[in-house]
């Protein structure tokens, strides 16, 4: 059955959400080596989440990439990280 966001997972597949994400930050690591990496689990219209199945966001980050990271997930694509919550 699937679930429409990460509050839907069993205990199980959120134990196997945790462990594939130290997997795939291994191979980030080994392979791009970022600075640091922002999770991200958007769940509702209104927290952002746009496609309404679980999913989670490992995104790797670097140092100026952005001009400023504070706020961490929302600040990742800052042309992105103001939501039009009218549609």
């Amino acid at each position: 059955m699937q679930k429409s966001n990460f509050f839907d997972a069993t205990i199980e597949e959120k134990i196997s959400i945790l462990e594939l994400l130290e997997i795939c930050k291994k191979i980030l690591d080994e392979k791009y080596k970022p600075d640091g990496f922002n999770i991200g689990v958007n769940v509702g219209k209104y927290a952002g989440q746009t496609i309404f199945h679980l999913h989670v966001h490992l995104i790797p980050r670097y140092k100026g990439d952005i001009e400023n990271p504070t706020g961490g997930v929302r600040g990742v694509i800052p042309e992105k990280r103001i939501y039009n919550l009218k549609n």
